[in-house]
């Protein structure tokens, strides 16, 4: 296995309703957090021991992946924090199992969002150096998708 944690912080415009609510609202959710493909689909249950499923299918180089990630929510303080784990599976193969920690904190200029993630990578290609560059790429990329939409 390959085991690692890395955190991502984040300063929105936004107040902290605006930014938790890019969490909580499957509307608002289902807008930035989505996987590759014309066929994603999104289904959000925001509560402790809910869940948020995302599948897709995405075509890279024209080999066609089958992507899917299931997350459960563990702890949930409205406007500060959320706990979950999830589950990233590619073509039938679980790659990837993380416990992700969100912290929301008011700033005078809006809010500070901690995106902090342990995960446990179970398969890889070459030596993981990949996998683990494109799981951290990818947060600030969504933070951005985000931002577009509680920002002003």
């Amino acid at each position: 296995m390959i085991h690692g944690t890395f955190s991502v912080e984040r300063d929105f415009a936004a107040p902290v309703e605006r930014v938790w609510a890019g969490y909580a609202d499957p509307e608002i959710r289902s807008r930035w957090h989505l996987l590759p493909g014309r066929d994603s689909r999104h289904e959000l249950d925001f509560r402790v021991g809910g869940s948020e499923s995302l599948t897709g299918s995405f075509a890279p180089m024209g080999k066609v992946e089958q992507i899917a990630n299931v997350a459960r929510f563990h702890d949930i303080v409205e406007g500060e924090r959320i706990v979950a784990s999830y589950e990233a599976v590619v073509n039938g193969v679980l790659r990837w199992v993380s416990l992700l920690t969100l912290e929301f904190a008011a700033t005078a200029t809006g809010t500070l969002l901690t995106h902090t993630e342990q995960y446990a990578f179970l398969a890889w290609t070459g030596d993981g150096a990949d996998d683990v560059a494109h799981l951290k790429g990818s947060i600030p990329l969504r933070l951005n998708a985000l931002a577009s939409l509680v920002e002003p």
